[in-house]
């Protein structure tokens, strides 16, 4: 495997960010559209900017399947966010990485000149999924509405079919890989045969999963969240599919969803289905040199791959690779990661192949392993498993999580990637000076004006937004 060089051409620094609680879907539309989403996300974050938003390059936010009154979603939160008519947007689709595949535009747009700051990130209601009606039930009220007289609309109605009215769940189709056949547990379950990762070594990264994320909200360490309000006045302040009473003992009575009956993925050795947004700042060292900004982190280099649509939950391992190639680091040059947690089974099994002689040497082209990542340096804080993978929203946390590690911790290193539908991976390096590097950008130190500005204009952002944020 060839080096490839993804480094952008100028530098691309993530100053601030912001995400909504991921909220489990309940098997009925949950308490807020898309739209409020990503405006929750971001208003408090751009509160906190030394600069109004109408000075925002552009807006590009990543979705999968926004409600039919919300055609790109983007320029929607931008508008309402009070970016003003004249600062452009768009929406992104790359399955699981649309809110990664966001900050990569946006962080391109930045490298090339074309932009100095750039609001990115990702918004997913997943319970909101449309409800779709099949290719007889539209034919058949076309041949309704195109009958003319009393007659032609009997014999149309004669032909009329209960089945027909059956909807089709657009999540499920989306869940399912149209070249393959497969919908993603498939492959999870093809990848865990692979490695031979067990139902117990499963459902105890699991387990960790929830614990983890339940130590980091009781600890406070899940700073990037925004409490949130309904129409009801219900405040939503942390990520309530945590379950941290979870056993072995519970989840092994769980059936296998996907490969009946001898499977071993289950609803909870996998990501819930949620709703969450995030979003981040992005900006130019010009940008931060004109207003000052607190560089939280650098993005240094992102990496694209494809395998094998039903075998997509190593993709990770595929953009690991070239990544680390293209950057000259080793495995343990990283001193964070970010796994997206589709499945205990793909994580595990991602980990598993960069640590496989056959796998490095035949599929990612190594000349030996890459080696084994700790884990005790992986997912510290959860993930898709225990807070949920609201498909478009999960690229942009996992970078924003990641950088937030980075400043908490003092470290330098971390990588975000994530495996996604349809055969592919993504994979994002972020830099951030420490203590005891010498610092290249102004660090996330709060001035006495830049107090005062963020001060001065809270109101009015929060006028621009409060009376369109909630419909």
């Amino acid at each position: 495997m060839a080096a490839s060089n993804r480094k952008y051409a100028r530098p691309v620094y993530i100053i601030d960010g912001s995400r909504t609680p991921f909220l489990k879907a309940r098997g009925k539309p949950g308490p807020f559209k898309h739209a409020e989403l990503g405006v929750y996300a971001s208003r408090s974050l751009l509160q906190r900017m030394p600069f109004e938003p109408e000075e925002f390059d552009e807006v590009i936010m990543g979705s999968t399947m926004p409600g039919p009154d919300e055609a790109n979603i983007a320029r929607i939160v931008a508008l309402r966010l009070g970016c003003g008519d004249k600062v452009p947007a768009y929406t992104v689709h790359r399955n699981c990485a649309s809110g990664m595949q966001a900050l990569d535009n946006a962080a391109m747009s930045i490298a090339a000149g074309r932009s100095e700051l750039v609001l990115a990130g990702g918004i997913e209601a997943m319970s909101r999924a449309p409800l779709l009606l099949h290719d007889k039930m539209v034919t058949w009220l076309a041949a309704w509405w195109g009958s003319k007289t009393l007659s032609a609309k009997i014999k149309t109605l004669s032909r009329f079919k209960p089945s027909m009215i059956a909807p089709v769940i657009a999540l499920l189709k989306g869940l399912t890989d149209p070249v393959v056949g497969m919908n993603m547990g498939q492959t999870a379950e093809q990848i865990a045969y692979r490695f031979n990762i067990t139902r117990q070594m499963m459902d105890e990264f699991a387990i960790a999963s929830h614990m983890r994320l339940h130590q980091g909200h009781e600890n406070n360490e899940l700073s990037e969240i925004e409490p949130i309000f309904d129409k009801n006045g219900n405040v939503y302040d942390f990520d309530d599919g945590v379950r941290p009473d979870t056993t072995v003992e519970k989840l092994g009575r769980l059936r296998p969803a996907f490969d009946k009956p001898y499977g071993l993925v289950t609803p909870g050795n996998s990501a819930q289905i949620t709703d969450g947004a995030a979003a981040l700042v992005l900006a130019s060292e010009t940008a931060v040199k004109k207003y000052g900004l607190p560089v939280l982190a650098r993005i240094v280099s992102t990496e694209w791959a494809a395998l094998s649509p039903s075998e997509m939950g190593l993709g990770p391992a595929h953009a690991i690779a070239p990544l680390l190639m293209s950057e000259g680091l080793k495995l343990n040059s990283i001193d964070y990661w970010e796994i997206n947690e589709a499945f205990a089974a793909q994580v595990l099994a991602v980990v598993a192949a960069l640590n496989n002689d056959d796998y490095c040497k035949n599929h990612l082209g190594l000349d030996s392993v890459l080696g084994e990542i700790s884990h005790d340096k992986l997912n510290i804080h959860g993930g898709g498993i225990s807070l949920g993978h609201p498909v478009g929203a999960s690229g942009a946390r996992i970078v924003l999580h990641m950088a937030r590690i980075l400043e908490a911790r003092d470290a330098h290193r971390g990588i975000a990637t994530l495996c996604i539908g349809g055969g592919q991976g993504g994979a994002m390096l972020l830099e951030r000076e420490t203590k005891t590097t010498s610092p290249s950008a102004p660090t996330r130190k709060k001035t006495a004006s830049t107090t005062k500005k963020r001060a001065t204009k809270k109101k009015a952002v929060t006028k621009a937004t409060t009376k369109r944020s909630v419909e």
